[in-house]
């Protein structure tokens, strides 16, 4: 068990979940030996996206308990809120109100699972910088052996730092926010982005813009389970034009009105040279029988044409439901 100082910070770990109880099912003991491994106060707060409230019968009639404890002797306790707004933004903003009395609030997917000492190393790195946010590394593991094309691509492959880098950007499938700090700088998840996604990209984009320093540990890995539905190149080509469009959305967002026709004429520039470079680069891959570089550039095409959606206004709803 790490040994820290009678101070320690009161620590909310959030679940955000849509109808993934297998998923559930297993992550909750795992974060339940997470919170035995420091002397941090833990609450696992289980936010539900489900309109129908799926996940409360598993959270609520369970014995979450540790050591064979008896639930009402538990040292951690798991909590069940249900927020029925459709989009992954609402249940983050959920997280952020239910964490209120807390000092850190951790995201982590109901698709992953936490390394060994996950928790020890994001509070030890907390407690070196003292920043608003920390944020791990994502590493994949496939459900099934995926395609070639998806292999070449490296599309599940994430950037990697030396612990204490600073970051400027950064999801929410892996991230410490200092809450204090989070409310100093009034920052809040944009609900507009709840069925495209995104809005984690522009919460920390704020967060940076406004002052607030996010770090990397790179010691504190999580486990991305990849379902066998997203390793197609349909979704990865999907995957890549959402971005676009996102990436697209949030610099338009972030523009004074006087100044948007010129930034969405530069996005429509960039665009442009991403779609006519990555066909550039499938074609070239065809002709040298390159499979990466094929790969790629369909990638990079798909991401381009989302960049040319979002600057004109266009609104892709990965997330959509019904």
């Amino acid at each position: 068990m790490s040994n820290r100082a009678t101070s320690d910070p009161r620590v909310v770990i959030a679940v955000l979940t849509f109808r993934r109880p297998a998923d559930l099912e297993e992550l909750l003991p795992e974060l339940l030996d997470q919170a035995g491994m420091v002397h941090a106060p833990v609450e696992i707060v289980v936010v539900d996206n489900d309109p129908d409230a799926g996940a409360r019968a598993l959270v609520t009639e369970t014995s979450w308990s540790e050591a064979g404890q008896p639930a009402s002797s538990r040292q951690t306790p798991v909590r069940y809120v249900h927020e029925p707004t459709p989009g992954i933004a609402s249940a983050r903003n959920r997280a952020l109100q239910e964490g209120q009395g807390a000092d850190l609030l951790i995201f982590i997917d109901d698709d992953e699972r936490p390394s060994n000492h996950w928790l020890v190393q994001l509070l030890d790195t907390y407690s070196t910088y003292r920043p608003a946010a920390v944020v791990g590394p994502v590493l994949s593991q496939y459900d099934i052996e995926p395609e070639q094309w998806i292999r070449a691509g490296g599309f599940f492959e994430r950037r990697r730092f030396t612990t204490g880098t600073p970051v400027s950007l950064a999801a929410t499938n892996n991230l410490l926010l200092d809450l204090a700090q989070v409310r100093r700088l009034e920052l809040s998840f944009d609900e507009r982005f709840g069925l495209s996604g995104g809005s984690d990209s522009l919460f920390t984009r704020q967060l940076h813009q406004r002052g607030g320093q996010m770090i990397w540990c790179d010691e504190a890995i999580v486990i991305d389970i990849v379902p066998a539905d997203r390793l197609t190149r349909e979704w990865v080509l999907q995957r890549a034009f959402r971005m676009g469009n996102t990436w697209s959305r949030i610099n338009l967002d972030e523009t004074e009105n006087g100044k948007r026709v010129l930034v969405r004429m530069n996005l429509q520039a960039r665009g442009a040279a991403r779609v006519c470079g990555g066909i550039m680069r499938y074609l070239a891959g065809s002709l040298v029988g390159q499979v990466p570089l094929r790969a790629r550039g369909l990638r990079t095409a798909a991401r381009g044409a989302g960049m040319l959606a979002g600057s004109v206004g266009s609104v892709y709803h990965e997330y959509k439901r019904g």
